[in-house]
């Protein structure tokens, strides 16, 4: 009818696109909003000393870090996903999709625990060394995939049979079934390390960050069986190990130093020993330790075995806090010596192999490798120590990633495959 209002379709098409449009440009806007807020806030509250080598590639990869926590939580209270699935996609990196020329690369399973092989394709004389590397990422995130570069690199470098597990992750396995899979695969691979083409007798385990700490509990784990071949070694680089003192010096110092921020890694540590999300104000001031444990650990974890010259930097003695019976309770499990293999009884640790440990000057957990090298040598066991005095925590993890692999990284590495060649 004439004079009646009319939409033609032309017109519906031109609003929807106009919406569309506004739409976009605000999607836009609030993603360089939040570029330059995370920027700002990188910048403010996190230091990063400028004798780092590469500075600017240190501060780029915290940013990145810090976006995947941020993206992870953010998917997490929408209902899209879990925060560990965006993490874990996100620590995966770049794939690797190039075969290597140099190995031959199997997924096996190790009674019923994923892992994935790998042999150098030269010939041997005889059975080569093993090892068994058990990959970072504080029980939550990591994996095979992950460490795919780090594991090449090994194998292909020490001209060694090398051995990733894939073990099961927290919050849905929970401490301590991650290191009990590593405990698994490691004995089937002693067990029956000759249908790998392996010397029994020359297997070592080798892990980092939180992956050293499930190669330290493991040698303790398999330390007193005598119906297994003896680890010829174990290799920890930057390991955590130990739940009782927060406020090391390495704590104090290096508390807001990428990438391992002090409350992250233990907020982290702390949903992996529970399978929960804990309020880590309280461990952070050390209220988890009833006085009992203080004084019992305090011979082997305290700011007393640690050299003058690693103080330097401002530490100061700090009183713990109150106690607290409910964190006590609900972290009690964080002073099993599988999960702080600092705090083993002597007869466990005088029984340990030889050992490699790699630490790092701006690294939190820097004191823990510090008081085990102690513990260690003062019960005889052989330690071969290198510290990376402009290093950081995750150092070598970027091994082979072409430019944005770190310029000392290869050069730190070198100590790690020296020591692997020599047993």
């Amino acid at each position: 009818m004439r004079g009646s209002p009319s939409f033609l379709p032309s017109d519906s098409m031109e609003f929807g696109s106009a919406l569309w449009m506004l739409a976009s440009y605000l999607s836009l806007a609030a993603l360089f909003v939040l570029l330059a807020w995370g920027i700002y806030y990188d910048i403010t509250r996190t230091y990063v000393p400028t004798d780092i080598q590469q500075y600017a590639k240190l501060r780029f990869f915290n940013f990145l870090s810090k976006y995947a926590v941020g993206l992870g939580m953010a998917y997490e209270r929408l209902g899209i996903c879990q925060r560990y699935t965006v993490w874990r996609i996100m620590f995966n990196g770049i794939p690797l999709l190039k075969k290597s020329s140099a190995l031959i690369i199997k997924d096996l399973l190790f009674d019923d625990v994923p892992v994935r092989v790998y042999w150098p394709k030269t010939s041997s004389s005889g059975n080569r060394r093993g090892m068994i590397y058990l990959h970072g990422g504080v029980g939550l995130f990591g994996s095979i995939k992950a460490y795919e570069r780090v594991n090449r690199y090994i194998s292909r470098r020490s001209d060694s049979v090398v051995v990733c597990v894939g073990f099961r992750l927290a919050p849905e396995n929970p401490f301590p079934l991650p290191v009990l899979d590593c405990c698994t695969a490691t004995i089937h691979f002693l067990k029956n390390a000759t249908k790998y083409g392996v010397d029994p007798n020359r297997i070592a385990v080798c892990g980092d960050s939180s992956g050293g700490t499930f190669a330290a509990a493991v040698c303790q784990h398999l330390a007193t069986k005598k119906d297994l071949p003896k680890l010829r070694a174990q290799l920890l680089i930057y390991p955590f190990l130990q739940a009782v003192d927060f406020n090391l010096p390495s704590y104090q110092q290096n508390h807001s130093i990428p990438v391992l921020f002090k409350k992250r890694a233990i907020k982290w540590g702390a949903t992996y020993l529970t399978g929960r999300i804990v309020n880590v104000d309280g461990l952070m001031k050390n209220a988890h330790v009833p006085q009992d444990l203080q004084v019992k650990y305090k011979k082997w974890v305290s700011a007393d075995h640690i050299p003058d010259e690693f103080k330097a930097r401002g530490y100061v003695p700090l009183e713990p806090a109150p106690f607290c019976e409910e964190l006590y309770e609900s972290c009690k499990e964080g002073f099993h010596p599988m999960f702080s293999p600092l705090l083993a009884e002597e007869d466990v640790i005088r029984q340990l192999p030889e050992t490699f440990l790699l630490t790092c000057e701006y690294d939190v957990v820097r004191d823990d490798g510090l008081l085990y090298k102690k513990r260690l040598e003062d019960n005889g066991v052989p330690v071969t120590w290198h510290h990376v005095k402009d290093g950081f925590h995750g150092i070598l993890f970027l091994i082979d990633f072409g430019p944005l692999e770190f310029k000392c990284t290869r050069q730190h590495f070198r100590y790690v495959i020296n020591f692997l060649k020599c047993l």
